[in-house]
């Protein structure tokens, strides 16, 4: 117990410097990276995978200095939400949004259970997991219920560890959602899923956000990885064991 709580301050340290360190060049002074911003980005996880490591050892990395991908495009036209359709094998794909206060959730959650994300191979792990009942895996979303009040929307939901969906990902979900409950502003936000070849358990979350009235005074790129700690994942079927 005591390693994971000094697991969660250490995600949540990293979090809180990513934010505080990171400077968002505004997007018209680098336009020269963008050989066409006449339509939108996208992620690293969608353009170039290649470049999202195996994991090595880090629960979460920085992607592109920190720096999101989206482009003028992305700033000037995005609005509302939107997923992906599933593809072939039913895996989620990307989903990005404007989000702002107007879309948090007030009413009480619903039930999801009925949803089954591709690599849904559910066992429980007493001791191993930090969950009571100790289940191995969540249905997590990619864009956060507390940020879009998305439910039970099958675009929007993947099979993620309880680690990742608890722990790994929720200080960068929280950060975007103090920011907009404390200034009432806008976050452009893209959450890609990466699957390997035609695994059927994501190999992680490509996570992205940037505040759009104050050009980035919140602003982060990073990969979190579907690890749990103490359990080997075969991320091809979401099979799953002890270490």
């Amino acid at each position: 117990m005591k390693n994971r709580i000094i697991s969660k301050l250490i995600i949540a340290a990293l979090a809180a410097s990513v934010m505080f360190i990171t400077s968002c060049v505004p997007w018209y002074e680098v336009t020269e990276v963008y050989e066409d911003v006449s339509e939108g980005s996208k992620s690293i996880a969608d353009s170039d995978p290649s470049l999202i490591p195996d994991y090595f050892g880090e629960d979460v990395i920085e992607l592109g200095g920190g720096r999101p991908c989206f482009n003028e495009w992305d700033i000037e036209n995005i609005t509302g939400e939107h997923y992906s359709d599933l593809d072939g094998l039913g895996r989620c794909g990307t989903a990005y949004a404007l989000l702002d206060r107007s879309m948090m959730p007030t009413g009480k959650r619903e039930e999801i259970g009925h949803i089954k994300p591709t690599g849904w191979r559910q066992r429980k792990y007493e001791g191993i997991v930090d969950a009571d009942p100790p289940f191995l895996y969540n249905r997590s979303h990619l864009i956060a219920r507390a940020l879009a009040g998305e439910e039970a929307n099958e675009k929007n939901l993947i099979t993620g560890t309880r680690y990742m969906n608890a722990t790994t990902m929720l200080p960068w979900e929280e950060m975007v959602m103090r920011y907009i409950e404390d200034t009432n502003g806008h976050v452009l936000y893209r959450v890609t899923p990466y699957f390997k070849g035609d695994e059927l358990l994501a190999r992680g979350v490509e996570m992205e956000a940037y505040s759009v009235e104050d050009k980035g005074s919140l602003c982060y790129h990073v990969f979190v990885y579907n690890i749990q700690p103490g359990i080997e994942l075969d991320y091809a079927t979401g099979k799953n064991r002890k270490e």
